[in-house]
């Protein structure tokens, strides 16, 4: 391993009992959620609205962003599992070759971020102490810090892989090369996980880890720009007038969180099944409307007033 280039196999997560298992991914999720519950809390707090609201505000928003993912995962990237595995859209199994917990997988911030929006719409209809504007040009910056938690699970899953580097720059991701099945097979080792680690530290497997390109650790250059997205974006909030500016926050958002997407995905392989003629893939044509939306609430949206 050198600091440029290493094998990336990890535990991606813990057996508890039967096929049940505490996925890490599963983990950031949470990470993310109680995090974003608490620098809302420090907002609420800072401009003295009721705790009160900050509950059925959490609930609202995971469940919009959850349901808001996987749904987006679904039309986006892998409409097929609605006739294949309709179950396993809303569920955190897969029923199809088999019963298997697999947790939240297959979740697209696209949807995620169209969820939290329509999420914020109701919750303001059944609480009406601020606008939905107001609302949401605070839970964005929960929402940023959220994501690079998510980025970094993504990395532990080795999914959204990065494109091959064609050097010795980058990540081997040895368990997205190889599917269980087929390491099994090709090792001869009936332990999924002691097959993966086989590959990395038995010298007679060594050409099936040479086979494994080095990619873009892509997921990584992702969660360590949001980073940034977070910091501007509560910078903004905490240190300048803007904060008052009904929706800069919000457009400011989505202007650099889908910037920082779209300029990603030029490192990242294909989700889904991309046509050969597209310039750009489906993640980067879906970020194009979100950045556009971004530049009209940051200078062009005006709030109504109300006739007095």
């Amino acid at each position: 391993m050198h600091a440029l280039k290493f094998d990336w196999n990890p535990v991606t997560g813990l057996d508890i009992v039967g096929n049940f298992k505490l996925h890490f991914y599963s983990l950031m999720w949470v990470i993310a959620f109680i995090l974003g519950w608490h620098i809302m809390k420090r907002i609420f707090t800072k401009e003295k609205v009721s705790l009160d609201y900050l509950d059925p505000l959490f609930i609202y928003t995971v469940l919009a962003t959850m349901l808001g993912a996987r749904l987006g995962h679904v039309l986006f990237y892998q409409s097929e599992l609605i006739s294949e595995d309709f179950f396993s859209i809303f569920l955190p199994f897969k029923f199809k070759g088999g019963f298997e917990f697999t947790g939240f997988q297959g979740l697209a911030s696209h949807g995620a971020a169209i969820g939290i929006i329509i999420g914020m719409y109701l919750y303001r209809r059944k609480y009406k102490y601020k606008s939905v504007l107001w609302i949401l040009d605070r839970i964005v910056i929960p929402v940023a810090s959220g994501a690079v938690f998510i980025r970094i699970g993504n990395f532990i899953n080795s999914e959204i892989i990065g494109k091959i580097t064609d050097s010795n720059f980058g990540v081997r991701f040895i368990q997205d090369q190889y599917y269980k099945s087929e390491i099994v097979q090709r090792t001869g080792i009936k332990d999924v996980q002691k097959a993966y680690n086989a590959v990395t530290d038995a010298p007679q497997f060594q050409n099936l880890l040479e086979a494994v390109p080095y990619r873009h650790p892509s997921q990584l250059y992702e969660s360590f720009c949001y980073i940034f997205v977070f910091l501007i974006l509560w910078y903004f909030y905490s240190k300048t007038p803007k904060r008052d500016q009904t929706g800069f926050l919000f457009g400011l958002f989505l202007v650099l969180l889908w910037t920082v997407r779209f300029f990603i995905e030029f490192t990242k392989e294909p989700q889904n099944i991309e046509r050969g003629d597209w310039v750009l893939n489906t993640g980067q044509w879906l970020s194009i409307p979100f950045v556009l939306i971004g530049f009209y609430f940051m200078f062009v949206f005006k709030p109504k007033t109300a006739v007095k």
